[in-house]
């Protein structure tokens, strides 16, 4: 192994720097070599997904029929659909079904107050990754947007976590080969750009970047949930990031790029924060459309609107600050509120006690995670009609 690299931003300060310290074992540096080496799956897109959008204006009903029902029961399948789904439904020998619905309830346990980490750091510090944010600006879908992509990627997340959900024609399986679609159909898109810049954002929606929005919703999340009071065993832990690799492995996602363990995550969000995390005027631009859709609170409200929209702005950005660092957050302009960032604390300080109670008492597990999917089947139905999702990501299809 080549010499070891310093540090990037990321780990430098903020919540990342106390992982560093506390949560991980060893040095998880890399060098210069596997970042080469990372590097060029930036150029790798996903063959088998992408052969499919031409095809998917003649036999949409097909695809339909192989993702609820499987491939057999499609007659006389185009090629290219069949090699899809075989492929698909040839789960991987490594795939453990009680390993999915323990990291599943694990997930659930946190019920609501998961949503908090997954918009604050997952999607956030997602924004620092700025070749990722060019298609994400290119549709135009997450700037003029937000609120509501904020939600569908909150109801794609609980969609994909529910336990029992990953089985073949379950709504998470689904929704995370829709998602694989969507992704094809971005590419497609931005590859007929003719300002898309090669040298400088590598291929559009490629290998590198759909590994790392993996991670943010895996590992950063369960660090996010753990600085705000959580506690899991080692067990949940690694329960989550195998479910995680399976999500992965059904979107397209390189085996190479699917971690194994948490070592080998924290490893692979170390070489993405030096290589991907390098925000500009883009990364601003997405920090502030988020912000703004959670001001949206106060919005038709009056006086107290105007209250709830500065509390939640204020809450929202003393997550983000507390976990991405100093650097980073005045970097996106995020909010400095020592006030927020204080109350921020104290909630993960009472969380911790809550948790520690729960872990010692008997049956208390299995009810917390009876009262998180509640919550999260309200969420979701809260949103669909708020919202009027639509399950099958259609209008992200036609507007890519």
């Amino acid at each position: 192994m080549g010499e070891r690299l310093p540090d990037p931003e990321l780990f430098r300060q903020g919540g990342f720097r106390v992982a560093s310290r506390l949560f991980i074992e060893g040095d998880i540096r890399g060098d210069e070599r596997q970042v080469a080496r990372l590097r060029r799956f930036a150029q790798r897109e996903d063959l088998a997904a992408d052969v499919l959008v031409p095809l998917l204006r003649k036999c949409q009903p097909e695809f339909e029929q192989a993702l609820r029902q499987g491939i057999d029961s499609v007659e006389s399948p185009p090629e290219e659909l069949e090699a899809f789904f075989r492929n698909v439904e040839a789960t991987p020998y490594w795939v453990d079904r009680d390993r999915l619905d323990r990291g599943a309830r694990a997930i659930t346990r946190a019920g609501l107050l998961g949503l908090f980490p997954l918009g604050d750091v997952s999607l956030m510090g997602g924004y620092l990754a700025s070749r990722a944010t060019k298609s994400l600006v290119g549709t135009g879908e997450i700037e003029y947007k937000a609120a509501r992509r904020l939600v569908e990627t909150a109801t794609w997340w609980i969609h994909v976590t529910t336990p029992g959900a990953l089985e073949p024609g379950g709504r998470g399986y689904e929704s995370a080969l829709r998602v694989r679609i969507v992704h094809a159909h971005v590419r497609a898109a931005m590859n007929r750009r003719k300002d898309w810049d090669y040298a400088a954002w590598d291929r559009p929606v490629n290998q590198v970047q759909t590994a790392g929005t993996l991670l943010l919703f895996s590992l950063v999340y369960v660090f996010g949930t753990q600085l705000l009071g959580l506690r899991y065993s080692a067990r949940e832990r690694a329960d989550i990031l195998h479910l995680w690799r399976y999500v992965g492995w059904l979107m397209g996602v390189d085996e190479e790029l699917l971690p194994a363990g948490e070592d080998d995550a924290w490893r692979l969000l170390w070489l993405l924060a030096s290589t991907e995390f390098i925000p500009d005027d883009d990364s601003k631009r997405l920090a502030s459309a988020l912000m703004k859709a959670h001001a949206g609170i106060g919005e038709g409200r009056g006086a107290l609107g105007k209250v709830l929209a500065h509390v939640s702005v204020a809450g929202h950005g003393a997550i983000s600050r507390l976990l991405l660092g100093k650097t980073n957050a005045d970097f996106l302009e995020l909010p400095d509120d020592p006030i927020a960032q204080a109350a921020v604390l104290a909630a993960a300080g009472v969380n911790f006690a809550a948790e520690t109670v729960r872990r010692v008492v008997p049956g208390a597990t299995a009810l917390q995670e009876l009262i998180g999917a509640a919550g999260r089947r309200h969420y979701l139905r809260q949103v669909t009609k708020v919202f009027g999702l639509d399950p099958t990501y259609g209008r992200h299809m036609k507007a890519a």
